[in-house]
């Protein structure tokens, strides 16, 4: 008899998982409580794997020798709570992808904010140096479905804590911790603690020959780093302080050392401009330095990667105006961010789902740069009641285009409209990238 395995969820990872699954010889089924999208579905039926949309079948659930739970489904949710007690293991995509991933090496980062960025970076830098290696995860492909359909000896996978959850032997051998700020608290019984403890569950199977890259500037990870029994060897990054190992910026020039090999390289020939893209950049290069990548392909990759899109991204300027769409930032962290780097007047467009934000962490950068915000959510009081006091006109849209004219009114030539919402997108768009989409629509239109 084949092992049955259940996959709760047909997304990106869900279906990925169900290729995988299937070619592995499990009897496989899928089953999703919403409807899929369409090339999803296909991809199951010519791959003849049973599924079932817009209802859940218990029965056939718990029957289930393993089950593959998609991270958007949290704990809370009665169909888990019924697997959970009958004892049936739940694992993540990720898990799977790993167990059949042969010798092929991972390099996993995960992290509150810039964590899209460092992977972009890292698979660019391993891209550029002739490494044959796949982007998967939480960005580009389902990485259980690159192992199935494409194997490749590197994986450089963007992966999230809701993937951590799920892990029982998962092992990268280069982890990236790119810092731990308060998000999704809503899934973690808004106790950050178990947050950071899902985090760290990236070093969990780490053995000595691994290696753990982290932010030795950031409170928290700081905080927890000796609480976790970590294997691997640790190298840590900083903008505070000379490092022995791993790396550190000075003067204006990125130190990077791991064991014997050294390199510096001056921080002004970085393609990512603010000072959280230096972090994610010397993250990136310290991975890549393990990897043995010559120094020159590592200084060239750095110096000619093109930001992501969605991600502090230049639109357009309009009559002297800088239009950024930054719709990536969904929470306050990532505002933050946005805003330290801005050196012109801003006009905010912030709101949207809110995960439980404290936007204090942003007030006095708002004091200090914003001379207007505009919301673009359904629900908007917590920011009117955060920054009444602060700023003034706050003023509520309900779409896109309404949000882009009304910034573009209350802004004047040298001005920046930033969209930089602290929050997920679910209240009017599809997801962040629909709505960054939507809002450089609307400016190209003005």
């Amino acid at each position: 008899m084949s092992k049955r395995m259940v996959i709760l969820g047909g997304g990106e990872s869900g279906v990925g998982a169900a290729l995988l699954s299937k070619q592995q010889g499990y009897d496989t089924f899928l089953s999703d409580g919403s409807s899929l999208k369409e090339n999803y579905r296909n991809e199951l039926q010519q791959a003849g794997i049973g599924f079932e949309e817009g209802r859940h079948d218990e029965e056939r659930i718990l029957t289930a020798d393993e089950v593959v739970k998609s991270p958007g489904i949290p704990e809370k949710n009665d169909l888990v709570k019924k697997i959970r007690a009958k004892g049936i293991p739940v694992i993540s995509e990720i898990e799977l992808a790993y167990r059949f991933k042969g010798d092929s090496k991972i390099i996993a980062i995960t992290g509150s904010n810039g964590k899209t960025t460092t992977t972009a970076l890292t698979f660019h830098i391993c891209r550029e140096a002739g490494l044959d290696c796949a982007l998967v995860g939480n960005i580009g492909y389902s990485f259980a479905k690159q192992v199935a359909e494409d194997p490749k000896p590197l994986y450089v996978a963007e992966i999230s804590s809701f993937q951590l959850d799920d892990i029982k032997t998962f092992r990268p051998d280069i982890a990236i911790l790119t810092n731990i700020t308060e998000d999704h608290l809503d899934r973690y019984d808004y106790n950050f603690e178990n947050y950071i403890r899902s985090k760290f569950r990236i070093t969990m199977n780490q053995q000595s020959t691994d290696y753990f890259i982290y932010c030795c500037d950031d409170e928290m990870t700081m905080k927890y780093l000796n609480k976790f029994n970590i294997q691997s060897n640790q190298l840590p990054i900083s903008m505070k302080r000379d490092l022995p190992n791993g790396a550190f910026i000075k003067d204006g020039d990125m130190y990077v050392r791991t064991g014997q090999d050294f390199t510096s390289m001056s921080v002004y020939d970085f393609a990512l401009k603010g000072k959280h893209n230096q972090y994610n950049t010397m993250a990136a290069c310290v991975a890549a330095t393990t990897m043995d990548i010559r120094k020159d392909k590592i200084r060239d990759a750095v110096q000619n990667f093109q930001s992501l899109e969605h991600r502090m991204e230049h639109v357009a300027t309009i009559r002297g105006v800088d239009f950024i769409n930054d719709s990536k930032a969904t929470n306050v962290n990532s505002t933050w961010y946005a805003l330290e780097s801005m050196t012109k007047p801003t006009v905010l467009i912030l709101g949207g789902v809110d995960k439980g934000n404290d936007y204090s962490l942003i007030a006095d950068l708002v004091k200090e740069k914003v001379k207007a915000i505009i919301c673009l959510g359904t629900d908007n009081r917590k920011i009117h009641e955060a920054f009444g006091n602060l700023v003034s006109p706050i003023v509520n849209t309900g779409s896109a285009l309404e949000a882009v004219h009304a910034a573009f009114h209350f802004s004047e030539k040298g001005d920046v409209v930033l969209l930089s919402p602290a929050c997920a997108s679910f209240d009017l768009f599809k997801n962040y990238e629909d709505r960054g989409n939507q809002f450089k629509q609307a400016v190209r239109e003005l």
